[in-house]
């Protein structure tokens, strides 16, 4: 099954090519991900990533939510991250 993982933007830039890029928060762990899906996206912004791609923005509570039901089915067990948190 694929998923979308909710994250947090925490720092926006701008990689050699010109591809707008983000570091992400995902329950405390941080990833890049790539922005030109979702150009409005900002910093504090909740995304939906897919295979390092932001696929949509999200409010807080969705964000949360889609999290915890993840947490819930075990599709986050092996990643061992703690909840997210605002």
């Amino acid at each position: 099954m694929c998923l979308a993982i909710p994250g947090k933007i925490i720092e926006l830039r701008t990689d050699a090519d010109g591809v707008r890029m983000a570091r992400a928060t995902f329950g405390g762990i941080v990833k890049e991900v790539c922005l030109e899906f979702t150009p409005e996206a900002k910093v504090d912004d909740y995304i939906l990533v897919h295979v390092g791609f932001a696929l949509n923005t999200v409010d807080e509570e969705e964000a949360k939510q889609t999290f915890e039901l993840l947490r819930e089915l075990g599709q986050l067990d092996e990643l061992d991250i703690p909840e997210l948190s605002s």
